[in-house]
This record gives C-alpha cells, sequence and structure tokens, in this order.
C-alpha cells in the first residue's frame, strides 16, 4: 500500500514547513482505526518518532518537538500533515509516515521526504 510523504525542502532556521501524506490504497475504516504517525530518521542516526495522532484523535510528540510541530489528519482526503514551526537545524532528515492499523495487522510506510534546515 503505498504512502506517500511529500512537503519537503530547504528551509532556514526559524522557518516553517508543512508536510503531507497521501495514503492512496488505505481504505477509509482501516484508516480510520489507525495510528497516524510521523518519524524521522538523520544521518548516523536511528529512526525517531516525531509526532502520532491515535485512532482516537489524542496527539503525542517527541520532547524535541513539542510546541513547534502539529499533527492532523483529513479522514475524508485519508491524509496525515505535519506542520513544521520553528525549525532548527537539528530537525534536518529524512521524514516518514507510517499508517498502523489498531485491528489488524496492517502496518504502512512511505518513502520519506528531505528535511534541511540551513543554521
Amino acid at each position: 500500500v503505498p504512502l506517500q510523504a511529500f512537503g519537503g525542502g530547504l528551509v532556514q532556521a526559524g522557518g516553517s514547513l508543512r508536510l503531507s501524506c497521501a495514503t492512496s490504497g488505505v481504505i477509509l475504516s482501516v484508516f480510520t482505526g489507525s495510528n497516524l504517525a510521523w518519524y524521522r530518521q538523520a544521518p548516523g542516526k536511528e529512526r525517531e518518532l516525531v509526532a502520532v495522532i491515535y485512532s482516537g484523535g489524542t496527539t503525542n510528540y517527541a520532547d524535541s518537538v513539542k510546541g513547534r510541530f502539529t499533527i492532523s489528519k483529513d479522514n475524508y482526503k485519508r491524509r496525515v500533515f505535519l506542520q513544521m514551526d520553528s525549525l532548527k537545524a537539528e530537525d534536518t532528515a529524512v521524514y516518514y509516515c507510517n499508517v498502523q492499523y489498531q485491528y489488524g495487522s496492517a502496518d504502512y510506510w512511505g518513502r520519506g521526504t528531505q528535511v534541511t534546515v540551513s543554521s
């Protein structure tokens, strides 16, 4: 099931980017029954969880992005978003979206999108 993340790019420190994840092929019932998350992986580092929106609607963030990043979703369009404000050089990474179905084994990943923050 293809997930496609896009919206990355090069931005100066202090700037903003909005990432989107298109989840074509994920049926609506699976989408709404899934935890939707953004992860990132910087060069030489392990992939880390950035933000998650649970199937019930609550959200959780890594300490490093709290107050700066906001995760949201559009059930009708089956899209997941990550609004990133006050970007820092340490936010530079490849960002991936993830769909993890809570009532089955489906766990989908897509190709990432590169975010580069210049200091």
